[in-house]
C-alpha cells in the first residue's frame, strides 16, 4: 500500500506559469521596434537555457535571462529605463500573492495529518522564492516535510522517498509537468499522477515518443486526486490479493 503523498507546487498547488507568460508578453512588447517577436521568443528560450546550470529555475534566472535578451537584441541600443522595467517585473512576480489552484486546499487537508500517509511537498526552484509561496499559500502546516530541489530527476527522488523512510514503489508523486513531475518519478519505481495545467514551459515539454510507452495516469484536476488515488489503491490491494 502507499505510505507517502508528494505533490508539486507550481502550476499544481498554486498558479505559477502565468506570471512568467505576462513578463514574456512585456518583453515582447519592449522590443517589439528593434526585431520580430519570434526573434525575441527563441532568444529567451536559448537564454533561458543556458543560464539554467547558472541561476537554476525561476524567478532570478528569468529576469537575467530577460536583461540578456534585451541588451542582445537591441545591439545595446535598450535604454537603462527599460532594464530597470525588467527587474522591477522581476522583483514584481515575487512579490505576487499565491494564487491556490481551486480544489487544493481542500484535497491537502483531506491528507493532511493522515495516519496512513506521510505528505510532502517536492518543488523546484529559487529557495527564497519558494519559501515565500509557500508561507503566502497557509499550507505549510499541512505537510510532513518540505523539499525545495533544483532539479527533479529520478535520483532526487529515491533519495526524498528513502529520507522519509519509504520504498518508491510505496510513494505517489502528484503533479502537472511530464518531464519533472511524472516521467523521473516512473522511472525510479514509484506512482505517478499527472493533471494537466492549460499552460507549460517550453523547457518542461517532452516529445510524444518518451510518453508512448509509459503507463500515464491522468486526473482531471487537483479535486480528482483522491477518487484516483482511492482506485490505485484498490488495485494494488487485489494485487495482493491475487498473488496470496
Amino acid at each position: 500500500m502507499y505510505k507517502l503523498i508528494a505533490f508539486d507546487g507550481d502550476d499544481t498547488l498554486w498558479h505559477n506559469e502565468p506570471l512568467f507568460r505576462q513578463a514574456h508578453v512585456q518583453l515582447r512588447e519592449m522590443l517589439g521596434h528593434y526585431v520580430d517577436p519570434e526573434q525575441v521568443d527563441d532568444r529567451l528560450y536559448q537564454a533561458e537555457l543556458a543560464n539554467l546550470s547558472i541561476y537554476g529555475y525561476g524567478v532570478t534566472g528569468f529576469t537575467l535571462s530577460m536583461i540578456e535578451t534585451a541588451i542582445e537584441l537591441s545591439d545595446g541600443k535598450i535604454s537603462a529605463e527599460d532594464i530597470h522595467k525588467l527587474a522591477e517585473t522581476g522583483k514584481s512576480m515575487l512579490r505576487a500573492p499565491t494564487r491556490i489552484i481551486e480544489g487544493a486546499e481542500a484535497v491537502l487537508r483531506q491528507y493532511a495529518n493522515h495516519p496512513k500517509y506521510k505528505v510532502v511537498l517536492i518543488t523546484k526552484g529559487d529557495l527564497i522564492a519558494q519559501q515565500l509561496k509557500i508561507e503566502r499559500s497557509g499550507f505549510e502546516d499541512l505537510f510532513d516535510g518540505i523539499e525545495i530541489v533544483s532539479e527533479k530527476d529520478s535520483l532526487t527522488y529515491r533519495n526524498i522517498f528513502g529520507r522519509y523512510g519509504v520504498e518508491a514503489e510505496e510513494a505517489i508523486m502528484i503533479g502537472n509537468s511530464m518531464k519533472s513531475d511524472v516521467l523521473p518519478v516512473l522511472a525510479c519505481g514509484a506512482t505517478a499522477i499527472h493533471i494537466p495545467y492549460e499552460i507549460t514551459w517550453v523547457h518542461e515539454m517532452v516529445d510524444q515518443t518518451e510518453i508512448e510507452n509509459a503507463s500515464i495516469i491522468t486526473a482531471e484536476s487537483i479535486a480528482h486526486v483522491p477518487q484516483v488515488i482511492e482506485k490505485l489503491e484498490q488495485e494494488k490491494t487485489s494485487g495482493s490479493m491475487e498473488h496470496v
